[in-house]
């Protein structure tokens, strides 16, 4: 008997720091990429959950009652804001009382522009290489102040995802930046990469403003056609979220080309071809410089 004490004694031990190191927060995101931003955070240190599935289209998502009870529980939520989610502030009135970060805080917004969304900032801010390393700090100070005790985790692990991501973009620039100054125009279905095209030194153009109830309608494919006719641009682009049918039709009417899918609001499933925010950024880029860069 004795000894089955003293072996139990012993699991006991064993079990208590094994237990305390695997403790966890949970962390739940809007949207995945954001999500796998706070997993290259958060580390072992927290479980992180994405309300939207992969694949999803954010804007207009509308959650289901097993999409909230995904995110109950959470100790933090972190968010976009300027306007991308419009059905999250509605969501998290379900949770309860947990703190809530916008990871758009201190991103400086560029506006939408004309049409019914002027004046509006563009929420699209993580496509940006700058903005990325202000969306990664904002995930650093929301974990931070959520799990005071691994702080200091916190902040190597951010300050190490910083340095990939800007290894990601360095080669793209460098791509574009050897482009003709004409040939440097970004027009995709959605304006989804103002912040991109900013800082790459690209003009942009969209068939639409913004995924809502209006897309590709005759007026908007027709404005694109004529833009893209009047300045010979050779490419239009579609992003994964979206039907490719009205890009694919400026494509036919301009004699451009079609060229393939852009990520920008949602990862991949694992086996696909983003299944990080790293591979989002790789391969939108790369798919927009091998569009801008290919022979007539």
């Amino acid at each position: 008997m004795r000894i089955f004490a003293i072996l139990g004694l012993l699991m006991a031990f064993s079990l208590g720091p094994a237990t305390s190191a695997l403790a966890q927060i949970k962390v739940l995101t809007s949207f995945t990429v954001f999500a796998d931003m706070a997993r290259n955070v958060a580390g072992e240190h927290a479980e992180v959950v994405s309300i939207t599935r992969e694949g999803a289209e954010i804007h207009m998502f509308r959650p289901t009652p097993g999409d909230i009870k995904r995110g109950l529980g959470a100790d933090v939520v972190l968010w976009n804001g300027l306007g991308l989610e419009t059905w999250f502030e509605r969501y998290l009135e379900n949770l309860g009382d947990v703190k809530a970060y916008v990871l758009s805080d201190g991103i400086e917004p560029i506006s939408i522009g004309d049409g019914p969304y002027e004046g509006r900032a563009n929420p699209h801010a993580w496509m940006s290489p700058g903005n990325a390393m202000i969306y990664v700090d904002n995930i650093v100070r929301a974990l931070s102040e959520t799990d005071p005790d691994n702080a200091a985790a916190y902040r190597a692990n951010g300050e190490a995802y910083k340095a990939e991501i800007t290894a990601t973009f360095e080669p793209i620039r460098a791509s574009i930046e050897a482009l003709p100054e004409e040939r440097r125009w970004l027009v995709s279905s959605e304006a989804a990469f103002s912040y991109l095209a900013r800082d790459f030194g690209l003009k942009e153009a969209s068939i639409w403003a913004i995924n809502a109830d209006s897309q590709g309608s005759p007026q908007q494919v027709r404005r694109i056609i004529d833009l893209m006719r009047d300045n010979q641009i050779p490419v239009i682009f579609s992003e994964s979220t979206v039907s490719p049918k009205p890009a694919e039709q400026v494509a036919r009417e301009t004699g451009a080309a079609y060229g393939g899918v852009l990520y920008v609001d949602s990862l991949s499933t694992p086996d696909g071809p983003v299944p990080t925010y790293l591979d989002l950024l790789r391969v939108t880029s790369e798919t927009i410089v091998t569009g801008l860069t290919a022979k007539p």
